[in-house]
C-alpha cells in the first residue's frame, strides 16, 4: 500500500547548546500523543536523550530519530546535538532532512553554535522555521532575537506571532494571521489554553507586524500582490500558500515564540511544520553519480515506483545489534530484499526494518520513498553509503567529513581488555565518521582522533560505561602538518648492481609548494620517452607515499606539487620498483632543501563573556597567540571572535569559567592551517623526535 507523501514532514530540530531543542522535542511528542509523561532534560529523563552521558551532562550527543502524527500528517523528527564537537551529527542529519526548526534561546539569542548550524542548513538548502524558546526566562526579549537573526545570520525572519507578556508574565502568543490570542493557564498542561481577542494594549503592534507579514508574503505571487496593492486583502488560504512558497524557496523563515518548558506556544510551531515545511516530493531531488564519482544527469526523484535509492546517514550500536538509519529517496525497501552498497560493491540482505521512536522500535514489513527507517544487522554499511537496487545501481552524493584536529593515545588499564578495546573502537568508528582510530606502527600505541577535547572526553567515557573498558589516556596531541615554501629543481639517480640484473632509474623533477587545500599533486612533463610512460605511476607512487610523512617531525604533508621533467632508463635494469625507490630517495634528498615549515591547526574561537570580564578574556586569548577578529556587545554580554592555535586551547573552558565566575562559554571549530612561529616549531619538532627515539 503506497502512502500519500504529501502528508509527510521529515524535519530536524537544531540549535545551540541549552536553547531547549530536546525539551521542545519532548513537548511535540507529548502533544502528538506519543508519550504520556513528559521527561525533563535537567532531570535526565528526556525520551530522546537516552545515553547515560546525555542524561548526566544534560546535552544531546547523538541525534535521536522518532516519528509521530499531527493533523493527519506523519512527522519524522530528528533531535540533533548543539555542542560544537558534535556538529557532524547536525551536518549529516540536515543532509537527509527536508526541513528544520531552528531553536533560539529567548535570552541567549543567536549564539556561536547557532551560526555554524545555520550555515550547514544553508549549505544543504533546508527550509526552516524559527522558534524563539525560553521567553519565560529573565532577560528574554523576542524582538532582540529577531533582530539578531537578521544581523548575525543575515536571514529574513517572518514574524508570525507576538508574545503576550515577557519573562515571568509570559502567558501566550498572538497569531498574526488570525488576529487571535492563545493564552495558556498556569497548570503546565499544554492543552489548557483559550483563544481570545487580542489584548487592547497590543492591537497597534499586531496590526503593524501583520501588515509587514502580509507585504512580505504577497511578494511570492504577482497576482495576489497586484490585488493587494489595489486594496484587496488576501484570504487566509492564499496567504498561507504564499508563505509556504517563500519558506520552501528560503526567501524567509516563519518565526514563532514560546516556552517549551512551560508548555506554551508549541502547538503553533507544529501547525507551521504542517503548513509551511515541504513534503518529500517538494524538495529538490538528489543528483545521482556513477561508480567513478561523475554526475550521471539523473536525479533520485521521491517516487516509490522508481528504482531503490537510499542513503545511510547514521549507524548506532545497541543491544539488538547495529542499526543503520536510512533515508529512502526513491523506490521501496522491504524485509528480505537484497540491496547493493555502491561504496563496497557488495550486496547485503535486509534482515529487519524498524521505525524508531527514540530508543524503542516498531517492526515494519516495508518502507518507501520519503521514509526514514532503521535497518537491523547490516554488516558493512557506513555513514554516507548509498544502498540501491542491484539491477539498477547508482550512488547518491556522498557526505564529506572534516579531518580530526586532535589526538590522544589510549591504552587499556588491564592487559586482558586489549581485544575488548579493539572491538569497542571499531563499533564507535562506524557510528561517528569524525572519530578515527589508528595504531602507531612503531610503538604499537592506539591513537584516537577527533574534533576537540570534549569529543574525545565523551568517547573515553563511552568506552568505560558502554563497553566496560577502562583506559589510560595520554597527553592530547595536535595534528600538525608539514609543507615546503620554496620551488626546487633537482635530480636523483638510483643505481644498484649486485650480480644478475641490476636496478636503474634516473629522474629530474621539480618540487614546489601548491595552493592551499590542493593536497598532493603530480604531473609528468617528460617528452621523447626518456622515462617511458609505464613508469610514471611508479614515480607518482614513490612521491605520494613519502608525502604522508614530512622530514621535519614526521607529520603528514600538505599542498605540494611534484613534476617529473625528465630522466633516463635502462632497457634491462629499469623497472617500476626502481623508479618508485628513486622517487622516495629524491623526496628525502630534496625536502630539507626546499625550506620546509611546520603548520599548525588554527581554530575559530567564539567566546561569550559578561561585560565586566571582557579585558581579562581578550588578554588571555592574546597570551594564547590569538588574533582577535571582532567583539560585539549585547545586553547579555560580549561575544569575542578570534583565531587561536589549537595547541594553546587545551583546558580553555576551565580557565574561561575561572575568569568569568562561571558565566563565560565558548565554542570552537577548525578554521585553517597556518605556519608555526619558529620558537613553537622548534619545541614541537624536538618533542616529536624525542617520541620517535623513545619508540626505538
Amino acid at each position: 500500500m503506497k502512502k500519500d507523501l504529501t502528508n509527510y514532514r521529515n524535519f530536524g530540530i537544531f540549535a545551540h547548546v541549552d536553547a531547549g531543542k530536546t525539551t521542545t522535542t519532548e513537548r511535540i511528542l507529548k502533544l502528538t500523543g506519543k508519550i504520556h509523561k513528559i521527561g525533563e532534560v535537567h532531570e535526565g529523563a528526556a525520551t530522546t536523550d537516552f545515553m547515560e552521558q546525555e542524561q548526566e551532562r544534560g546535552i544531546t550527543i547523538q541525534s535521536a530519530a522518532t516519528s509521530c502524527f499531527w493533523k493527519d500528517h506523519q512527522l519524522n523528527i530528528i533531535d540533533t546535538p548543539g555542542h560544537v564537537d558534535f556538529t557532524i551529527e547536525v551536518y549529516r542529519s540536515l543532509k537527509v532532512l527536508d526541513g528544520g526548526i531552528g531553536v533560539f534561546c529567548g535570552s541567549g539569542g543567536v549564539e556561536p553554535q547557532s551560526e555554524t548550524n545555520w550555515r550547514y542548513a544553508n549549505d544543504s538548502k533546508v527550509a526552516r522555521i524559527i522558534y524563539v524558546n525560553k521567553l519565560d526566562r529573565t532577560g528574554a526579549d523576542f524582538y532582540r532575537v529577531v533582530k539578531q537573526v537578521e544581523e548575525i545570520l543575515v536571514a529574513k525572519p517572518l514574524v508570525m506571532v507576538l508574545p503576550i507578556g515577557i519573562e515571568n508574565d509570559f502567558v501566550g502568543v498572538v497569531d498574526l494571521l488570525t488576529r487571535k490570542a492563545w493564552v495558556w493557564d498556569d497548570s503546565g498542561d499544554p492543552t489548557k489554553y483559550e483563544i481570545k481577542d487580542v489584548p487592547e494594549n497590543m492591537v497597534d503592534d499586531v496590526e503593524k507586524y501583520r501588515e509587514m507579514l502580509v507585504e512580505t508574503a504577497v511578494e511570492q505571487d504577482d497576482d495576489v500582490m497586484e490585488k493587494y496593492l489595489e486594496g484587496e486583502e488576501p484570504e487566509l488560504d492564499t496567504l498561507k500558500r504564499c508563505i509556504r512558497k517563500g519558506t520552501n524557496e528560503l526567501a524567509f523563515f516563519p518565526t514563532y515564540c514560546g516556552s517549551s518548558f512551560k508548555n506554551k506556544g508549541v502547538q503553533l510551531v507544529l501547525d507551521a511544520v504542517v503548513d509551511y515545511l515541504p513534503n518529500p516530493t517538494e524538495v529538490k531531488p538528489q543528483p545521482e553519480i556513477d561508480l567513478e564519482g561523475h554526475e550521471t544527469g539523473n536525479l533520485a526523484y521521491v517516487d516509490p515506483d522508481k528504482p531503490l535509492r537510499a542513503l545511510a546517514f547514521k549507524i548506532m550500536d545497541d543491544k539488538y545489534g547495529a542499526l543503520t538509519f536510512t533515508r529512502i529517496y526513491s523506490g521501496m525497501l522491504s524485509k528480505g530484499d537484497t540491496v547493493l552498497n555502491t561504496f563496497t560493491g557488495k550486496t547485503e540482505r535486509v534482515g529487519r526494518l524498524v521505525e524508531m521512536h527514540a530508543d524503542s522500535r516498531e517492526e515494519i514489513e516495508s518502507a518507501q520513498a520519503g521514509d526514514i527507517v532503521a535497518i537491523v544487522g547490516m554488516k558493512n554499511v557506513q555513514t554516507g553509503h548509498t544502498l540501491c537496487d542491484p539491477k539498477n545501481p547508482a550512488t547518491l552524493e556522498p557526505m564529506v567529513f572534516p579531518d580530526p584536529v586532535i589526538s590522544i593515545a589510549v591504552a587499556p588499564k588491564d592487559k586482558g581488555s586489549v581485544e575488548k578495546l579493539g572491538m569497542a573502537l571499531s563499533k564507535m568508528v562506524a557510528e561517528d565518521p569524525s572519530f578515527r582510530v589508528e595504531t602507531d606502527p612503531e610503538s604499537n600505541e592506539t591513537i584516537i582522533k577527533g574534533m576537540g577535547e570534549l569529543h574525545l572526553d565523551i568517547k573515553v567515557d563511552i568506552l568505560k560505561r558502554t563497553y566496560g573498558v577502562d583506559v589510560e589516556v595520554g597527553k592530547p596531541q595536535v595534528a600538525y602538518r608539514e609543507s615546503i615554501t620554496k620551488r626546487l629543481e633537482d635530480g636523483y639517480t638510483h643505481k644498484k648492481q649486485s650480480g644478475g640484473s641490476g636496478q636503474f632509474a634516473r629522474i629530474d623533477y621539480v618540487m614546489e609548494p601548491a595552493e592551499t587545500g590542493t593536497g598532493f599533486q603530480f604531473e609528468s612533463k617528460v617528452t621523447g620517452g626518456n622515462v617511458p610512460r609505464e613508469f610514471w605511476p611508479a614515480v607518482q607512487k614513490g612521491f605520494e607515499s613519502s608525502f604522508e610523512k614530512g622530514m621535519l617531525a614526521g607529520f603528514p604533508c600538505v599542498d605540494m606539487k611534484f613534476t617529473l621533467m625528465d630522466g633516463a632508463y635502462h632497457p634491462v635494469d629499469s623497472s617500476a620498483i626502481a623508479f618508485e625507490i628513486a622517487a622516495k630517495a629524491a623526496y628525502r634528498q630534496s625536502f630539507s632543501k626546499a625550506s620546509p615549515q611546520l603548520l599548525e591547526p588554527i581554530m575559530k574561537v567564539d567566546a561569550f563573556t559578561p561585560d565586566d570580564h571582557v579585558g581579562d578574556v581578550i588578554g588571555d586569548l592574546n597570551r594564547r597567540r590569538g588574533m582577535i577578529k571582532s567583539q560585539d556587545s549585547s545586553p547579555m554580554g560580549t561575544r569575542i571572535k578570534a583565531d587561536v592555535p589549537l595547541s594553546e586551547m587545551f583546558g580553555y573552558i576551565g580557565d574561561l569559567r575561572t575568569m568569568t565566575s562561571g558565566r563565560g562559554q565558548f565554542s570552537m571549530e577548525f578554521s585553517h592551517y597556518a605556519p608555526c612561529p619558529a620558537n613553537v616549531a622548534e619545541v614541537v619538532i624536538k618533542e616529536a623526535k624525542e617520541r620517535q627515539e623513545a619508540k626505538k
